[in-house]
């Protein structure tokens, strides 16, 4: 989830991907390492201390949760240490608050990856092993699933008896999806083969990440390292766009295939470079050929990435199987499958009874070029100036009669881009308070005069919209603007995170280490309510199984607690009174409890609360067909909840499903009851 404040530093929160190196160091003891990560852990460790919110010291509480992070990071399911190893790796649960704060010692990371590297190599062997061996699928038996209630391995034999279940398991599952044994066999040995290579690869320095955003969780979930190439990558997701050749890449048998060619960029307009096509090997311009057989994918996209204008070789195995030779020249590439769209729907056409022309805009994620705002670009990315241009380009279609403001699965973005989104809404007042570690509130104002819309909103939200979302919600029902409808309640995600430069804070150092990006605030609604765990509650809510899972802030480790502050004044619409919203809720419960489909829904609803939170799944080929074949459905419902069914870039912005049918049903609705109360009042 991510959150911005408009600052010289750019910041947000992004989900950690949490990469792994290879270490060889001995077990019997911490020495200084590499200098370098020295450096920059120990800067670390003093800008969590001194800005962090909760501005608690990194102390002994600290570094016994560190050493539990770090070992649920690299083994969740208790799959690879023995009891041994971490009766090992407890030595030091007092010790690395000192190692890190006063000397930057990170070797506690390698001493442990390097234990995990030997338990995976020697597991990789167990696991092929199991593969070809022969199956019992009709005995009672069952895999444990839930980590967090299993126990550490006490020997070798618990860990073989372990990987056993969990090959069985495999076998099963691919058995029930009418897979060939020998196939299946065949794709469980390269998925281990795989498994294995990626733990070998990883590159150094990518321990550091995990080791210090491991430390920086445990003071808040959002708080996290991000290492020199993690940060490139966020970069380009606020700015949506890269510079590159344009072509969407996936490793399949230590090969890199082209899985896409991006429309637009340098490689569709060459129009050489083909689906499915292998690349072997990269060069710089006129330089060296670099082999990336059996290369990881992200070192790959690093060498494929460069600056606009320049030039890169490809050789590459074309589907004839020919190895033919492209240069390509960079440029820079658009990622419009993420931007801002709009669409008009007629009502009619939808739900033939029904009237009016629903303008419904699909926001992605709340994104800022922050490098071309700064240097004042007249064309720089920007959300709030994306929806400006959806709004207008309504009315050059002759209007829409209310608006559908689509937020699932945004999980947030830079808090300039939420006030300013908010303001094409609402006159000008207060869109969200934010208490710094002081304690002292600052509200965040919209300060321009006048609004782009002025009719009924509805703003769609799901358990995954999160952060700047949530401000942008909060401000529609605070101000009684419009209505709110999905899920019970959005993701409550109420703090604020800034990205900063990892230096001494006197001047940024020439080498690039990376940025940490640190919970530094809390935010609150104008209504004086945080966000905070409890995210803002829909005033309609509409079945939904994602609204079941445990999606959300108050799910998360180490989350910070809900609380509230004074209210700020603000002006009050008259476009969502408690008697409106009740009409609406109960016409809308009236038609879901008639609906064969949300029927179906509820179902599956029911049947995944049943099982929920079972901690074993059964190995028995009968009983776990039995509840795959009741699961199926609930995971179809899952999987299209996920996606959303827009923002791929392809279709339609807002599909023909049941459930958006439903939203425009809603939508519709509020749009007659406003009509028929304007009507009543003027009389």
């Amino acid at each position: 989830m991510r959150l911005c404040l408009p600052s010289r530093t750019a910041c947000c929160v992004s989900g950690l991907v949490v990469l792994l190196v290879a270490s060889t160091i001995g077990a019997q003891q911490l020495n200084n390492g590499n200098s370098n990560d020295q450096t920059t852990a120990k800067l670390v460790a003093d800008m969590i201390s001194k800005h962090h919110i909760s501005q608690k010291p990194i102390d002994d509480r600290i570094s016994q949760m560190l050493v539990k992070r770090m070992l649920k990071d690299l083994d969740p399911q208790k799959l690879y240490f023995l009891q041994s190893d971490i009766d090992e790796f407890s030595r030091y649960r007092d010790q690395l608050d000192d190692l890190i704060v006063k000397t930057g010692n990170v070797d506690f990371a390698r001493l442990v990856f390097s234990t995990y590297l030997k338990r995976l190599d020697e597991r990789m062997a167990v696991a092929q092993k199991n593969v070809d061996a022969t199956h019992d699928f009709t005995i009672d038996e069952s895999m444990a699933v839930d980590g967090d209630q299993i126990s550490w391995a006490p020997d070798v034999r618990e860990l073989d008896d372990r990987w056993r279940k969990r090959i069985k398991f495999d076998l099963l599952s691919m058995r029930l999806d009418k897979i060939a044994p020998e196939e299946a066999k065949k794709r469980l040995h390269k998925r281990y083969d795989t498994v294995k290579r990626n733990a070998h690869d990883t590159e150094d320095g990518e321990v550091l990440e995990m080791y210090l955003s491991s430390l920086a969780h445990c003071f808040d979930p959002h708080s996290s390292y991000m290492s020199p190439q993690t940060l490139e990558d966020f970069n380009i997701q606020m700015r949506l766009s890269l510079e590159g050749i344009g072509a969407a890449l996936r490793s399949e048998d230590g090969y890199t295939i082209v899985a896409q060619v991006v429309k637009g960029g340098a490689a569709e307009k060459d129009a050489r470079l083909k689906v499915n096509d292998k690349i072997i090997a990269v060069s710089q311009g006129d330089g060296e050929w670099v082999d990336i057989v059996e290369m990881k994918l992200s070192r790959v996209v690093r060498l494929i990435r460069g600056e606009g204008g320049s030039r890169v070789r490809l050789r590459v195995l074309n589907g004839a199987n020919e190895t033919v030779e492209y240069t390509l020249v960079r440029q820079k590439i658009e990622l419009t499958s993420s931007e801002v769209k709009g669409q008009i729907i007629d009502a009619a056409k939808w739900l033939p009874g029904t009237t009016g022309r629903v303008g419904v805009i699909d926001i992605p994620s709340f994104y800022r070029d922050f490098s071309g705002a700064q240097q004042g670009l007249d064309d720089f990315k920007s959300t709030a100036r994306d929806v400006s241009k959806v709004l207008a380009d309504f009315r050059k279609q002759g209007g829409v009669d209310m608006v559908v403001v689509d937020l699932r699965m945004n999980g947030g973005g830079a808090l300039s881009e939420a006030i300013e989104v908010s303001g094409l809404f609402i006159d000008k007042g207060p869109v969200v308070q934010v208490k710094e570690q002081n304690g002292k509130v600052k509200s965040h104002d919209d300060t321009e005069a006048g609004v782009q819309y002025d009719g009924p909103v509805v703003v769609l939200c799901n358990r995954l919209a999160a952060s700047a979302s949530e401000i942008f919600a909060a401000v529609i029902k605070d101000y009684r603007r419009g209505l709110i409808i999905g899920d019970t309640t959005t993701h409550g995600k109420g703090t604020v995170q800034n990205v900063m430069p990892v230096s001494s804070g006197f001047l940024t150092a020439r080498q690039n280490r990376g940025a940490l990006k640190l919970t530094i605030n809390q935010f609150y609604r104008v209504n004086g309510d945080s966000t905070q765990n409890r995210g803002v509650e829909s005033d309609v809510v509409l079945p939904s199984l994602l609204d079941h899972m445990d999606l959300g802030e108050s799910f998360l480790e180490n989350a910070l607690a809900f609380d509230r502050i004074e209210p700020a004044s603000h002006v009050i619409y008259n476009m969502a009174d408690p008697g409106v919203i009740a009409g609406l809720r109960e016409m809308s419960s009236r038609r879901i409890a008639a609906d064969p489909k949300f029927v179906e829904i509820k179902k599956d609803i029911d049947r995944y609360l049943t099982r929920k939170n079972r901690k074993v799944v059964s190995l028995n080929q009968e009983t776990l067909q039995h509840e795959r074949d009741e699961d199926k459905a609930a995971n179809e419902v899952a999987k299209e909840e996920e996606e959303k069914e827009n923002g791929t870039g392809e279709g339609p912005v807002f599909k023909e499903t049941d459930y958006n049918k439903e939203v425009i049903h809603v939508a519709t609705d509020y749009l007659q009851l406003l009509r028929q109360a304007r009507t009543a009042a003027s009389r």
